[in-house]
């Protein structure tokens, strides 16, 4: 080869070497500036910051127009570690009262999540504190506020109808599909988990230019690619806040619940889970602490018994089971059983208290005796086609459709469906069909493997008021815009029972008042209807219970009880249903019924004192708000 040849090759080796690496620094150049966006966003955020607007949420009321649930302004304090210069540390952790661990903790904390983007470093600062540093704050780059809103709630009630508001964590992320990023805010609980995504808006975007201190200089492109938030909608329950604040008031001191219903609409009036707490103490800076002391403390007020308490029915079962043996035939309106002090078979006896023997189911229910339902519970199963577990599964079955055994569809957050035993369970303990209605008897009087929450037993009251049907119960009463969604709460379920076999039961819950256990539960000039129960406890005294409704004719509330270790039902639970709906109907309770007004306020039955909750200062704009540490008998 000649010296010239040579020198072409080693020119066309040299021109393939600046070619192939000005063609890697092109497609270099094409990744960072098109393909990645990582060096977009250290760009812009060097000169552009992207503001987030989060909306205010949505205010609730109840259903007489009173405020509920208001917004409250605080800021959180965010940071952008790729911005963070040098600064006087000591003089930033004086000013938010924090030491340097806290520092170096939450800044390692913001680096892991993002050096490009906003984290918060210090939440909830009230507007108070945050204009003490707020001149200060140019001294501070890469820190900036972020202005959010915290609940209020006037009127201290309620904390397990209307939850609470927290931060999001990490599942709520990833289940938002991009919508919410650290920092937000979610509900947890209560109707601020249900309807989230009514009332949490929708966030806006302000685009702004920051000079070299980090300070604001103005919107970028005058505001043109800003984006509008949109506040949360307004909604209105359909709890009575009074008759909430009442109610609690009557269950301070005792374990247990309170749930009362609208019939003809399965709107629920009041719900009370005893223990309670101030929903205030979950809101703001101190949330966290105060959350831990809620679940430290031994009442366990988190818990909501209304929806997952379990407890045997007890004798409010025998309404229902007397419906059961009326619609199958097995039993008539004029059928009588022997009682002579209980139940006996096979050497065993399931006792009952002295009383008149009962001749129909009117008398039945009226004394509530125990014998006359064991005879309608064994003739219900084995008086019917087909076998012993064939007719268990059909009284599980029929139970269904008044709302027992299976969850009601109540639109709060955590209910549980109680129990109702199926064949398997008997087989498991006896062996396969080796049982029969004996070994179930109890069944019958509302015990056995029979559990059901506060809230079942208001809608079986409920639901025998309306001769047949129930509204699931709901705690939405409004929201403009969200037709199908009210549409769907308002469906009607009938129940398998047919309308005209109510009639003797509804007279013997009226027999049960006006001249059975539950006289205690009158009220002048209105008839109320009811049964008590005592359900057996296991770990303790047995559990006072009440439900039953009123008026009689045109029912407008019904009303069950529970009052956890308090023995006989017409001792405490009965005589605070009693009060719950003659305030309900009257708006105040009469002289007569001062006595055990007062006696229901100041028994405390689990021996702690009864502390009042102070009153609640908040900036309340409505005239109409009434913040009451002290429950009144009348409004």
């Amino acid at each position: 080869m000649t010296g010239n040849a040579q020198f072409q090759n080693r020119a066309w080796v040299i021109r393939g070497l600046v070619i192939g690496v000005f063609a890697l620094f092109l497609l270099q150049l094409l990744r960072l500036q098109v393909i990645s966006s990582d060096y977009k966003e250290l760009a812009k955020d060097r000169t552009v910051r992207k503001v987030t607007i989060y909306p205010d949420r949505g205010q609730i009321f109840d259903r007489n127009g009173k405020l509920i649930v208001l917004n409250k302004p605080i800021y959180n304090l965010m940071v952008i570690p790729s911005q963070v210069k040098e600064m006087d540390t000591a003089k930033f952790c004086a000013l938010l009262g924090i030491d340097r661990d806290y520092f170096d903790t939450k800044m390692a904390a913001a680096r892991r999540f993002s050096s490009l983007h906003a984290s918060v470093f210090f939440p909830q600062i009230d507007g108070e504190t945050y204009a003490g540093i707020e001149e200060y704050m140019y001294q501070f780059p890469g820190f900036f506020p972020e202005i959010r809103t915290v609940r209020g709630y006037p009127y201290a009630s309620a904390a397990h109808v209307l939850g609470y508001v927290t931060e999001v964590d990490s599942a709520d992320i990833s289940r938002s599909d991009g919508y919410y990023k650290s920092g937000d805010y979610i509900g947890k609980s209560g109707v601020e988990r249900s309807y989230e995504n009514i009332l949490r808006g929708k966030k806006g975007y302000r685009y702004m230019v920051v000079d070299a201190h980090n300070r604001l200089m103005g919107s970028l492109a005058d505001g043109t690619m800003d984006e509008a938030a949109e506040a949360g909608k307004n909604v209105t329950l359909t709890i009575d806040i009074e008759l909430q604040q009442f109610a609690e008031a009557l269950m301070a001191g005792k374990k247990g619940a309170v749930v009362a219903i609208e019939p003809t609409t399965g709107e629920i009036l009041c719900l009370v889970s005893s223990p309670t707490f101030d929903p205030n103490l979950l809101s703001g800076s101190n949330r966290s602490k105060n959350f831990g002391r809620l679940v430290m403390d031994e009442g366990r007020p988190l818990n909501n018994r209304a929806l997952t308490g379990y407890y045997p029915p007890g004798s409010q079962f025998k309404a229902v089971m007397a419906l059961l043996g009326l619609q199958s035939g097995t039993l008539t309106a004029d059928q009588g059983y022997p009682c002579g002090g209980g139940y006996r078979m096979s050497g065993h006896t399931v006792g009952c208290h002295g009383h008149p023997a009962p001749a129909n189911v009117v008398m039945g229910i009226q004394h509530s005796c125990n014998a006359y339902f064991c005879y309608v519970l064994r003739h219900y199963i084995d008086d019917q086609e087909g076998s012993t577990a064939d007719n268990l599964a059909l009284l599980k079955e029929q139970l269904a459709s008044f709302g027992i055994g299976v969850r009601t569809g109540v639109d709060l957050p955590g209910e549980k469906p109680g129990n109702v035993p199926d064949p398997e369970d008997y087989n498991k303990i006896y062996g396969t069909n080796r049982w029969k209605s004996s070994n179930f008897i109890t069944l019958g009087i509302g015990q056995d493997q029979m559990i059901v929450t506060p809230l079942q037993n208001a809608n079986l009251m409920a639901t025998i008021a309306n001769s047949g049907y129930f509204i699931a119960p709901h705690i939405m009463k409004s929201v403009a815009g969200e037709d199908s969604l009210m549409q769907a709460l308002n469906r009607r379920h009938q129940t398998s029972v047919n309308p005209v076999f109510f009639e003797p039961v509804i007279e013997g819950l009226s027999m049960v008042v006006k001249a059975g256990t539950a006289r205690v539960a009158r009220i002048d000039s209105i008839e109320v209807c009811g049964k008590t129960g005592t359900a057996e406890n296991p770990h303790g005294k047995d559990h006072s219970q009440f439900s039953g409704f009123a008026p009689r004719n045109n029912p407008q509330i019904a009303v069950a009880v529970l009052v956890e270790n308090s023995g006989f039902g017409a001792t405490w639970a009965a005589p605070i249903a009693s009060l719950v709906m003659e305030y309900y109907l009257t708006g105040t309770i009469a002289p007569s019924k001062q006595y055990l007004l007062e006696r229901m306020l100041n028994a405390n039955l689990l021996g702690n004192p009864i502390v009042p909750a102070p009153p609640v200062a908040l900036p309340i704009e409505d005239p109409d708000i009434l913040q009451r540490d002290t429950v009144v008998a009348s409004r």
